[in-house]
């Protein structure tokens, strides 16, 4: 059983929140999220895993005050979310989105240089970045591994690259957690192990706490201390990856037979479907 007692390594407190798309009064079978509670522990990797539709990203979004509850609360680090403007939100959680459109063709420094939004103060809220804001930007391109790709347009660097860049653009902002939603989709192989790299690393240096929307169960099994699964807008479960990750577990929210045995270096569930 879950205990939610709030503590000071709480990153996020979860109550009774529900969400619906749908306008006006609606059945609980219609929310996208129902009566959902959990807590989120600070400095910790978790995975939210679960079936199409089962309320993953709406609930990374909720968390990032996307969206709000039609019912319930969730408390940011010791305070009420929906009590905090937007600037305040944005200063504290970074979200790395799905998709990420690049309709004018901004350098990879430029775009990287948006995400110190927040910090920037001033007459209409805004001031000219200075060199500060630079020396920020350039340590998270140092980071990420994309310096060398500062004038680049970001209509002209790979998929991987891009997302890296991403992920620097959120580092500027100097958040304390860090919100990634499917941050592997649509890379390769060898694109992917490098992102999931990378969200250890800044994990476990910077003591970012990440909360990433994941398809791959063994990719969420390896890199994450602790997975949500959920289900029809509801946790299934939630834990360490040797509690969650299990054949029953799994193929009551899945609704198919699947192999769990352990990885051979890491010992971690490896998750695998019968031939």
């Amino acid at each position: 059983m879950t205990n939610h007692s709030v503590t000071s390594n709480t990153a996020y407190s979860v109550q009774h929140v529900t969400f619906s798309y749908a306008r006006g009064k609606r059945s609980e079978s219609e929310a996208v999220l129902n009566d959902l509670s959990c807590l989120i522990l600070s400095g910790r990797v978790l995975g939210i895993l679960g079936p199409n539709g089962s309320g993953k990203s709406t609930f990374l979004k909720l968390l990032a005050r996307v969206f709000y509850p039609q019912k319930g609360t969730i408390d940011l680090l010791g305070e009420s979310l929906s009590g905090l403007s937007q600037v305040d939100v944005a200063k504290r959680v970074a979200l790395v989105p799905q998709e990420t459109l690049q309709v004018f063709p901004f350098t990879i420094a430029e775009m990287v240089l948006m995400g110190r939004s927040p910090h920037h103060q001033g007459w209409g809220g805004w001031h000219w970045e200075d060199s500060q804001d630079w020396a920020v930007v350039q340590n998270a391109m140092d980071e990420l591994d994309v310096a060398h790709l500062s004038h680049r347009l970001v209509t002209e660097v790979s998929g991987g690259e891009r997302q890296r860049a991403v992920i620097a653009r959120a580092l500027v902002q100097e958040p304390q957690i860090l919100l990634l939603d499917e941050p592997t989709a649509f890379l390769d192989l060898h694109h992917q192990l490098d992102i999931a790299r990378i969200i250890r690393r800044l994990n476990r240096e910077r003591g970012l706490t990440v909360i990433l929307v994941s398809h791959d169960l063994n990719l969420a099994s390896q890199y994450c201390d602790h997975v949500m699964l959920l289900n029809k807008g509801r946790i299934a479960a939630m834990g360490s990856p040797h509690t969650v990750i299990q054949p029953k577990v799994l193929e009551a929210v899945y609704g198919c037979s699947v192999l769990v045995d352990r990885h051979p270096q890491s010992g971690l569930p490896r998750v695998s479907l019968p031939v």
